[in-house]
């Protein structure tokens, strides 16, 4: 398994994909910044303006199109490289071939977390008042990372069954379908809305961008172990599936 993921993470280097990692948390932390420039003279951001819109932003958007936009490039180098043909003349199970990937992309996207983490504090520094948050930035960072590694799958077995351009359009497919769930009753059922759900009781945030007043269902803590509970489940449950069915796909 060790070599599966250490071959897995050599074709990452210098690739578009390890740049998206960087640059894509960057750009959110950025974007706080430059919205402290059209607030009224003299008047300074407070830190739950700032969290809120990195933190309503990074899931919305970075989290269904970068999940997506990594599992087609893994799936173009593979091939680029000969579509596992390579890799499997080599004593290596196509199952742990497929964790591979699955673990590969699953510490990018951790990396991205503690790239995003780190930015938003130094945007609170220049831009926001008060102390930092720092616990709570953590917290949002790594939950979101937690339960959208459950995406991980999903979007690799569209890439390898349907191609790059299929996962892709499932990702912004799941943009769209993950707003619109997140503060539904059924929100549980469909995936891309959970990071955006548990962020409104860490972050008071509603999937739509407005803050929530006090008392808002929505800022309920209940959903969290439920949402981690699902993820991890479903996490585990698309691993399995996908790596037997990569297992038994004929190389062509």
């Amino acid at each position: 398994m060790l070599n599966a993921i250490r071959s897995e993470h050599l074709k990452y280097k210098r690739s578009f994909a390890q740049k998206m990692v960087f640059a894509g948390p960057c750009f959110f932390a950025l974007y706080g910044i430059v919205i402290q420039f059209y607030i009224p003279e003299n008047a300074v951001m407070p830190w739950d303006l700032l969290l809120g819109m990195i933190f309503n932003w990074w899931p919305l958007l970075f989290v269904p199109t970068g999940t997506a936009l990594l599992a087609a490039l893994s799936e173009n180098r593979e091939k680029k490289a000969g579509g596992y043909r390579v890799l499997r003349a080599h004593p290596i199970g196509a199952h742990r071939l497929w964790i591979g990937r699955i673990a590969v992309i699953a510490y990018y996207t951790f990396l991205s977390t503690v790239v995003l983490i780190f930015a938003a504090l130094i945007a609170g520094i220049v831009a926001a008042d008060g102390p930092a948050p720092f616990w709570k930035i953590v917290r949002a960072g790594l939950l979101i990372w937690l339960v959208a590694t459950a995406l991980i799958p999903v979007h690799l077995f569209a890439a390898a069954r349907f191609g790059a351009l299929a996962t892709v359009a499932l990702g912004l497919a799941g943009l769209f379908v993950g707003v619109l769930a997140a503060p539904e009753p059924y929100w549980l059922a469909v995936p891309w809305s959970w990071p955006l759900r548990l962020m409104c009781p860490v972050i008071g945030v509603h999937p739509n961008g407005v803050h929530l007043q006090p008392g808002d269902p929505l800022l309920s803590a209940s959903v969290i172990p439920a949402g981690i509970a699902v993820s991890l489940l479903f996490f585990a449950a698309t691993a399995a599936l996908t790596a037997v069915w990569f297992a038994q796909r004929e190389v062509r």
